[in-house]
């Protein structure tokens, strides 16, 4: 009987294996996400240095002296070896520097913040309709196997792949605003509503709000909807044909036919149960649709002169401002980063094996 007490396990030899086992899993997240961040700006600084652009002849120009070339040179540093130059350049990302903007004279990450919350507003609602569409079309499409209407919702899904983005942004101008007048033009106000709301988020729809300025806002959401409309359609495509599948395996499981065969109903069965083991796999889907977005907006942006983080990529990549350029691809994947591991904090939530 003593033996036996000896055997058992003290409480706190069983909250210290917890507590190792946590911290193990959570070491190997860090070490995961600091391997990937340093894989991202590896990635980034090569491709700064592959790109055809010199920096110094962006920064003093075709018609400057050779001595003034070669001084710039030495002063951002090309003149030292590429592992000296990688360790400085990992040190100021760490510290938040991604150099000076050409175009703006500003730092670059001001410019991001400046100009990252108006893309962030594009993509929230894009992934809104993405989502609040998408997952229904996905259900009912797997529902209604080989049937038309499954056959019409991949028709619509392929379509969201095929067309390209500028296309769409421009025929939905040529049609809502031009030809039909339902939504508002090109930008993210009209002019005589600038600098009237305060800077808050930097997102106009939720700053608007926040001052109780009610035409600001109406007028903020009528040039928002329609280039939200167009990402959304693609975020859309995606999400209801990655929710047909996930369905379809769903559907196919023997625990659907006993719940039927227990007298639930198809209902309950298809939306409740089969849809809630989906949203698992689902969860990675939408965080990484989330992620293509931001990358995505940079042609609707342009079509629409939507002042985010994609146009000011565009404009600082034919200007040769490489920094901005970097910046702006860093800044990306950080987001990328984030959200995965946004989507494993998510997956108890979704999924209560994953508790366990």
């Amino acid at each position: 009987m003593g033996g036996a007490a000896q055997a058992a396990p003290l409480p706190t030899e069983g909250a210290a294996r917890r507590s190792w086992r946590y911290a193990r899993q959570t070491g190997g997240v860090l070490f995961s996400v600091a391997l990937t961040f340093l894989g991202l700006t590896c990635v980034t600084f090569f491709v700064g240095r592959i790109i055809p652009i010199d920096p110094v002849l962006a920064i003093v120009g075709d018609k400057a002296s050779r001595e003034t070339y070669e001084r710039v040179r030495i002063e951002i540093g090309l003149d030292q070896p590429i592992p000296v130059q990688y360790w400085r350049y990992l040190m100021k990302v760490l510290h938040g520097e991604f150099g000076t903007s050409l175009i703006t004279a500003h730092p670059v990450l001001q410019d991001l913040l400046r100009v990252f919350p108006a893309t962030l507003e594009l993509a929230f609602l894009a992934l809104f309709i993405g989502i609040v569409c998408g997952v229904p079309l996905g259900v009912f499409a797997a529902i209604n196997r080989g049937r038309w209407q499954d056959q019409l919702i991949r028709f619509a899904s392929l379509l969201g792949y095929s067309m390209p983005v500028f296309w769409l942004g421009l025929i939905g101008l040529l049609l809502f605003y031009a030809k039909l007048g339902w939504v508002e033009g090109p930008g993210r106000l009209d002019v005589s509503f600038d600098d009237i709301v305060p800077t808050v988020t930097g997102m106009i729809t939720i700053d608007s709000l926040i001052a109780g300025e009610d035409e600001v806002f109406w007028n903020a959401f009528w040039h928002l909807v329609l280039p939200a409309s167009i990402l959304g359609y693609l975020s859309l495509a995606y999400v209801a044909r990655m929710t047909r599948s996930f369905m379809l395996s769903q559907l196919s499981q023997e625990y659907v036919l006993a719940t039927l065969a227990k007298g639930l109903s198809p209902f309950r069965v298809v939306w409740i149960h089969a849809l809630g083991n989906a949203w698992v796999q689902l969860v990675t889907v939408i965080a990484l649709t989330f992620g293509s977005l931001l990358e995505g907006a940079v042609l609707t942006e342009t079509v629409f002169a939507w002042p985010g983080l994609g146009l000011y990529m565009k404009n600082s990549l034919f200007n040769a401002d490489l920094n901005a350029v970097l910046g702006g691809t860093m800044l990306v994947g950080i987001v990328y980063i984030g959200l995965n591991m946004l989507s494993d904090l998510i997956y108890p939530l979704v999924d209560p094996r994953a508790r366990k």
